[in-house]
């Protein structure tokens, strides 16, 4: 069902609201045709981690499997954000960048899912694949943007909710979570600009407020405002990679300096970095954005107790 006109969304497409357009086809040539993007390495060593004990009724446990995943257990539920386990970020197994790191928790290792918490449709976060397994084995809750319903149903999800900014849903026994806008935009095929919404969330578990951040650029306004209508999350799950070229990047992909605002803007008391080291987008090298992260805390009085880039499969309780 299509839904009304509202100030994101036109009755065709979303939108985010006063920002700059998508970057169209001439400036992806441009990209393309006047940088050089850093080598990475071609695979990166990732031990299997050891997951710790499931904390106590109050608290939440956080792991880092790679890119925007992070598996987050409360007392009473498991977690995932953005799954994706493929080797590639692409429409097919044989196309799209290829992982570089592996998932530091491997798929059959994952404990059982109960809510899967989506960003948006793009192939490094909205893993079809990955998604298919998890409603087989586990048949979770899966909570996404507006317009994800049907090709989520594609892949064999059958517990879907969809929401709009701003709405909130007690999703499973304990959580209950908020989609918030974000600074970005959806598209999985030509011609399929922004059919499709994506934000991030504020989940509310084991007596904690997690911020998972999805996929952004950087507003102060709007990170500002997360916070103030949601509260201080206690931890912020805060992109720090895919910003280079600024020029191309900066609309919908913060750089670190602007991360290390975000944790400012929202009020978080602890943040931790994703979104990096998994899959090569941009043009930025394997290790940059750490080292851009540590540069920036500096620069603003911080240290990596407020906002660390753990290591993947590295697991910390809040």
């Amino acid at each position: 069902m299509t839904p009304p006109p509202s100030d994101h969304f036109n009755g065709k497409t979303f939108f985010n609201p006063g920002e700059a357009s998508d970057r169209g086809l001439l400036d992806l040539l441009k990209w393309k045709l006047t940088s050089r993007a850093a080598a990475w390495p071609a695979r990166v060593a990732v031990a299997p981690a050891v997951l710790p004990p499931a904390p106590a009724p109050q608290g939440v446990a956080a792991t880092w499997i790679g890119q925007s995943t992070f598996l987050l257990r409360a007392a009473g539920a498991t977690i995932l954000t953005d799954p994706v386990y493929s080797e590639t970020a692409g429409p097919v197994s044989w196309a799209g960048p290829r992982r570089v790191a592996p998932p530091a928790v491997p798929f059959d290792a994952t404990p059982r899912v109960d809510l899967v918490l989506l960003s948006h449709d793009h192939y490094d976060h909205c893993d079809l694949p990955s998604l298919r397994l998890l409603a087989q084995r586990d048949d979770p809750l899966v909570v996404a943007p507006l317009g994800h319903g049907r090709l989520l149903a594609g892949a064999g999800v059958r517990r879907v909710v969809e929401l709009d900014w701003w709405e909130s849903l007690d999703a499973v026994a304990g959580v209950n979570v908020t989609l918030v806008p974000a600074l970005h935009w959806c598209r999985r095929r030509p011609f399929a600009t922004n059919i499709r919404l994506w934000g991030g969330f504020m989940v509310r578990a084991g007596g904690r407020l997690v911020y998972f951040a999805g996929d952004s650029g950087y507003g102060e306004r709007l990170f500002k405002g997360i916070g103030e209508r949601c509260g201080a999350p206690d931890l912020a799950l805060i992109p720090i990679g895919a910003y280079e070229p600024r020029w191309f990047m900066k609309d919908a992909h913060m750089n670190p300096a602007e991360a290390v605002r975000t944790h400012i803007d929202v009020g978080a008391k602890r943040s931790a970095a994703m979104h990096w080291g998994t899959f090569q987008l941009t043009d930025e090298g394997y290790d940059e954005p750490v080292r851009a992260l540590s540069d920036a805390l500096g620069a603003a009085g911080l240290s990596a107790a407020d906002f660390s880039a753990p290591g993947l499969g590295q697991s910390f309780a809040v």
